[in-house]
This record gives structure tokens, C-alpha cells and sequence, in this order.
């Protein structure tokens, strides 16, 4: 028994291994729940259900932020908080491409929980990679956090300057799907919604295992994740160092944000602001890092800012469309 609280007690990227257990244990409990009960059987989310599932996830990141404080302490858990809102807010983009990727598919509402939900195992695993190479470029090269700091400024002007209006790529030649087509047997039907089945190949005259339009439309939104990381994991490093925080509320908002997708995608073009917000919001925490010598910007004051920031923007862009989205009624 001395042994096993050793063991756990004992840090790991600077934080016990208790912490990372109890963290993974409640992910894997929401999971299994979200899964195996509330979405058993296969079925369309309404915006109602969207939002009261973004609730209870969005409720127990809050809750995991409170045990952040009582057990590291107040500045741990307001960068958590911190890291949890710009995480959420910088994906919101990848509502957008996560809706045009299950669009150019043909994947009806009832299947597209199960692409997301299964996305997300790539997700934790995915950003646990690329949260531990930071970790280690941050810790054997300071500077690094320069670099990290640039490119938040480069995306934040970037961001400001852009067209409101892009054209969305063509899926259809999107290199990786050529590939994937080239490559493996892939059938255009649905197939109840399973990502791979077993069908009789009438030239071999054998059974051979086929990828569904559903195992595309999930390599894509991986691939799309993995692209959106690129800015949001720099951000949440600009923020704390401490890969326990930046994991957990990577995770935590992904989480939240998967489930409230289906109620987003319908309101997304009311956001006309968010996007300038979120510019802002790179650009105060990339400012950070290169005054971090001179001013020490406390962790409250950077939450505030944040949000402050952040819900102006939605503010703004809602009242800005009320007009014609009750014009739409």
C-alpha cells in the first residue's frame, strides 16, 4: 500500500500521477455515460439536446477547474480556466469545417455524433502527442516561447486583416482523400452508419472489408483538429507551461465543444464578430510573452481580459444579426 502511494504521489511532467488518473478516470466516465446511455441508440440531435449535453460537459470542466484550486491552487486554476475558454473559443472555427467536411459526405444528423464522439479518442491522443513535444521543446529551449509568442501575433494580424468571406476549399481534391480512395476499398453507402463492413467483391468472388463514408468523414476531422492545434496549443502555452494544465483544458474544451456542434452549426453565421474577438485575444496573449520581462500580467487580470474580450464579441454579433435572424422567423 506504501508502495501504490508512492507510486502515485510520485510527479509526472510536474504533477503527480494521481492527478492524471483522476483526470483520465472522469473523462473516460463522461465518455462511457455519453456513449453507452444518454446516445445508445443512434438518433438526430436537436439544438435542445446539444445544449443540455454542453451543459453537463462544460459543468464538470468548471467543476475540475474548482479542483484545480483547491488542490494547486488559485493562479493553477484561473490559467486552467484561461486555457479552457481560449481552447474553446479558437475551435470554434473548426465548427465550420467539422459541418463541411459531414456535409460533402451526405452524413445524416442521426450518424454524426457517432463521427464526432469516436473523433474524439484521436483527439486525446493527438493532442497528448503534440502537448508533450512542446513540453520538452519548452523546457530545453526557452526562446522557444518567443517563437510560439510571433506566431500568435502573425494569426492574431492575420486574422484581423482577412476577407469575412473565404471560399471553402474543394474536399474533393483534398490530397489525403485522393489518397485514402486510391489506396483502400471504400463504398459509398452508409451502411447504418458503421465506419467499416464486410462485403462480397463479385470479381475475387471473396469477402473484403470496406471503409464507409463515415471512416473518411473521421479522418478528415482529424486531420482538420490536428491543423486547428497548431494555433490553439502555441496560445494555451502562452498562457502556463504546466503541460497538466494545458492538457486538461485542451480536453475539456473539445469535449464541450463536440457537443455543442449541433446547435453551433446553425448559429455560426452569427458570429460575425468572433472572429476579430478571438484576433484580439491572440494578439493580447502573444503581447505577453514578449513583455513577460517588464510586466507580469496576473493570471485573474489575463482571464478577465479574455473573456471580456471574447463575450463583446459574441455580444456584438448577436445584437448586430438579431435583425435578420428575426427577419428569417
Amino acid at each position: 500500500m506504501t508502495a501504490l502511494h508512492a507510486f502515485l504521489a510520485t510527479p509526472f511532467l510536474g504533477t503527480p500521477y494521481w492527478f492524471w488518473l483522476a483526470f483520465l478516470a472522469i473523462v473516460l466516465a463522461l465518455l462511457v455515460f455519453d456513449l453507452g446511455v444518454l446516445h445508445r441508440d443512434q438518433h438526430e440531435i436537436e439544438m435542445r439536446e446539444s445544449l443540455l449535453l454542453y451543459s453537463g460537459y462544460f459543468s464538470v470542466g468548471m467543476a475540475f477547474g474548482g479542483w484545480v484550486w483547491w488542490q494547486l491552487g488559485a493562479t493553477k486554476a484561473l490559467e486552467f480556466y484561461t486555457g479552457f475558454l481560449v481552447e474553446q473559443s479558437l475551435s470554434m472555427d473548426n465548427v465550420f469545417v467539422m459541418a463541411m467536411i459531414l456535409g460533402f459526405f451526405g452524413i445524416p444528423r442521426k450518424y454524426q455524433h457517432r463521427v464526432l464522439f469516436w473523433g474524439i479518442l484521436g483527439v486525446i491522443v493527438l493532442r497528448a502527442i503534440m502537448i508533450g513535444l512542446g513540453t520538452a521543446l519548452v523546457q530545453q529551449f526557452d526562446w522557444i516561447l518567443y517563437v510560439f509568442g510571433a506566431f500568435l501575433l502573425f494569426t492574431g494580424v492575420k486574422m484581423l486583416l482577412s476577407k469575412d468571406h473565404e471560399e471553402h476549399p474543394d474536399l474533393s481534391q483534398n490530397r489525403l482523400l485522393v489518397f485514402l480512395r486510391r489506396h483502400i476499398r471504400v463504398t459509398d453507402d452508409l451502411h447504418e452508419g458503421h465506419f467499416l463492413v464486410r462485403l462480397h467483391d463479385k470479381a475475387s468472388g471473396k469477402t473484403l472489408l470496406y471503409a464507409t463514408p463515415l471512416l473518411l468523414a473521421l479522418v478528415l476531422i482529424e486531420l482538420a483538429d490536428l491543423v486547428f492545434a497548431v494555433d490553439s496549443v502555441p496560445a494555451v502555452f502562452a498562457i502556463t507551461q504546466d503541460p497538466f494544465i494545458v492538457y486538461t483544458s485542451n480536453i475539456f474544451a473539445i469535449l464541450g465543444l463536440r457537443a455543442l456542434y449541433f446547435a453551433l452549426a446553425a448559429l455560426m453565421h452569427r458570429f460575425v464578430y468572433l472572429k476579430y474577438a478571438l484576433a484580439i485575444v491572440l494578439i493580447f496573449i502573444g503581447g505577453k510573452i514578449f513583455l513577460h520581462g517588464f510586466i507580469k500580467v496576473p493570471a485573474l487580470l489575463s482571464l478577465s481580459v479574455t473573456l471580456g474580450v471574447l463575450g463583446g464579441g459574441v455580444l456584438l454579433s448577436l445584437l448586430r444579426t438579431r435583425a435578420r435572424a428575426d427577419g428569417q422567423r
